[in-house]
């Protein structure tokens, strides 16, 4: 089995499979993460938001529950998520202290790579970065990051690509070898990984697949509606889910909140149904409370979410197409690798 997958990325990041859990937020918690590093595969820490202390501590937490490499990922949007000074320099400060903490590698989004490469090499951590294009993967090669992993616009939470995976990785493989290619995007089964490796990537990065996962930390009901959805009942937009991360698409379950705002014309913000109101609180587990705006673009429903099911954003790529049941993050490795190593002969 290991043989089919055995890749050059494979010893870059010091695993046994090329499969990686995106970082997702807060979803891909260090349970879920620990999981999949030990099964093999590579679980992506997500921090974006979080302050360098909490950052440290679940970098913490996850070393506590493993000794094999993991990554962390930051979204580093400069213009929409971090467009204030002290949002850029919170994300500055994030990315920096995963550096500082070695881990294995910092998985960056939606922007310039450039001002942490050296730092990452200089502490011996891999630099990865999501792009959506031909132009943004060219340019993150030439910044000097170890792989880009290419996100087609099958991909759920927020999309940076505008075409299909299967038409982005070929261009982007071409463009930048010999770099190391990831794909990303409506892959959720072991005939999807070997279908991006046929197509010359080295692996593969996996979101709504590790959502529908035990160790996700995303509440029960976003699970279930996961697993009986299916690619039609996810909906791309340009604008609808933009408060807190303004000008980034996203690609979601279909819910009330694009069927009222449907309905309506689809306005622009500021003139949509139900604007400025909450559909529920996040409980945490310090027992402060969290309001949900309608329209929120950050944050997805977590275990402790208490509302209405139906308005808030359920990120979810078309990939939910082959997501038929809940499993052990580390039980989703095993027949990821099995079942592409399979159709790989």
């Amino acid at each position: 089995m290991a043989v089919a997958l055995r890749k050059p990325l494979c010893d870059a990041l010091g695993v046994d499979v090329p499969i990686l859990s995106a970082g997702m937020g807060s979803v891909a918690g260090p349970a879920l993460v620990a999981s999949v590093s030990e099964a093999g595969g590579f679980g992506v820490l997500g921090v974006s938001g979080a302050s360098p202390d909490a950052v440290r501590a679940r970098i913490e937490a996850t070393r506590m529950l493993t000794t094999r490499p993991f990554g962390v990922n930051v979204i580093i949007d400069d213009v929409g998520w971090a467009a204030s000074e002290d949002d850029r320099e919170l994300v500055r400060a994030e990315v920096m202290s995963a550096i500082d903490e070695q881990v294995a590698a910092v998985v960056l989004f939606w922007g310039d790579p450039t001002p942490y490469v050296e730092a990452a090499h200089e502490r011996g951590a891999k630099l990865l970065v999501q792009v959506g294009s031909v132009v943004e993967a060219e340019a993150a090669a030439a910044a000097g990051v170890d792989a880009v992993i290419a996100q087609g616009v099958e991909a759920g939470g927020h999309v940076r690509g505008t075409t299909s995976i299967w038409e982005l990785l070929p261009a982007i493989v071409a463009a930048v070898s010999p770099l190391s290619v990831l794909a990303s995007g409506g892959i959720g089964d072991g005939t999807g990984v070997a279908r991006a490796i046929g197509l010359g990537a080295q692996g593969v990065s996996l979101g709504t697949r590790f959502v529908a996962s035990e160790e996700s930390r995303a509440h029960p009901e976003y699970k279930r509606r996961i697993v009986e959805s299916r690619a039609k009942d996810t909906v791309y937009t340009d604008d609808l889910y933009d408060i807190s991360w303004p000008g980034a698409p996203t690609r979601t379950l279909r819910n009330r909140t694009f069927d009222e705002w449907e309905a309506a014309g689809r306005p622009p913000p500021g003139r949509r149904p139900g604007e400025g109101t909450f559909v529920g609180v996040l409980r945490l587990s310090s027992g402060e409370k969290v309001e949900f705006p309608r329209y929120a673009g950050a944050g997805s429903p977590l275990v402790g979410f208490d509302g209405d099911f139906d308005y808030p954003a359920m990120w979810a790529g078309e990939s939910v197409e082959v997501v038929n049941d809940v499993l052990p993050a580390a039980e989703i490795v095993r027949r990821l690798a099995q079942d592409a190593a399979a159709a790989l002969g």
